[in-house]
């Protein structure tokens, strides 16, 4: 049996390159404000794979993703072992675009920061008045540069991310840069209605983007989880203060108002935080895992 060790390391993937193709393992770290904390949360690595793969599958319309199977049969017999099973998908291999694409449609977190400070959410302006929490009129759309691990991600206007892409794509920066917009949106207005269905309002989330051999904009990496997203429950929701979520938010709350906590979670809080991934993804598969 051929051994395979991970080509790269992120905060919580693991990626393998098996030849044409790249296993991507989701593990059961979780990492807050950049960093990898202590603690491993179980059975979170399988809720990224499997709800990445849902919305994948749902949003194939718009434009195709990485996701070759989930199903480790289909994979090089080294992954035919528990600690893979659920948690890695085999996805194709994709030139990765080197601006992280990020949607909000409503106002939070860093973004309201801001506009309480001056009225604007990463330089674009928005309307007066508006609350905590509430819906903005229309999503927005606020590239970041990828930072390296240990390093924050920089916020961009939508003019910075033509030049970045420009830099590394010469010739195509407008192109590129408008496509990653514009799909960003189209795939985020088609998501946060469902999930609105099922119960779950998708504040903002965080897409990224690969070229595949023929130079076509693909998506990649992980799609409309709770680490790359913000889901709040639908019931209860109301505009003016912050939400309840079914995030790593919780785990955030817990280390920003716990001082000497040595990046480490006590184990009710890492329970709560399972708890909420495995509720978010049953409410927006249908399915329990």
């Amino acid at each position: 049996m051929t051994e395979y060790t991970p080509i790269t390391e992120g905060k919580v993937r693991e990626i393998y390159d098996i030849g044409d193709s790249l296993i991507i393992t989701a593990t059961d770290r979780i990492s807050c404000f950049d960093v990898i904390l202590n603690n491993n949360v179980t059975k979170k690595g399988t809720v990224l794979t499997q709800m990445s793969a849902f919305w994948f599958d749902y949003t194939k319309d718009i434009l195709p993703n990485h996701m070759l199977s989930v199903d480790v049969g289909d994979m090089p017999e080294f992954f035919r072992q528990d600690r893979f099973d659920g948690n890695s998908m085999m996805c194709r291999k994709l030139e990765m675009l080197p601006v992280e694409c990020i949607v909000r449609g409503y106002i939070t977190g860093s973004g309201w920061e801001s506009y309480k400070k001056n009225g604007t959410v990463c330089g674009i302006e928005l309307p007066k008045g508006l609350k905590e929490s509430e819906k903005l009129p229309e999503p927005i759309y606020t590239p970041s540069t990828k930072a390296e691990i240990g390093d924050h991600d920089e916020n961009i206007s939508f003019e910075q991310s033509i030049e970045h892409l420009e830099k590394a794509y010469p010739g195509r920066g407008e192109e590129y840069a408008a496509k990653l917009r514009d799909y960003t949106i189209a795939l985020y207005n088609k998501c946060a209605e469902y999930a609105l269905g099922k119960g779950i309002i998708i504040a903002d989330t965080k897409f990224e983007f690969g070229l595949d051999k023929e130079g076509n904009i693909i998506i990649g990496d992980e799609m409309l989880t709770p680490d790359s997203s913000r889901f709040w429950p639908k019931e209860g929701y109301e505009q003016g203060r912050p939400q309840p979520s079914f995030d790593k938010q919780f785990a955030r709350d817990w280390l920003k108002s716990n001082e000497n906590h040595n990046w480490t979670l006590p184990q009710d809080i890492v329970d709560k935080t399972i708890d909420k991934y495995l509720q978010s993804y049953e409410l927006l598969t249908g399915k329990k895992l």
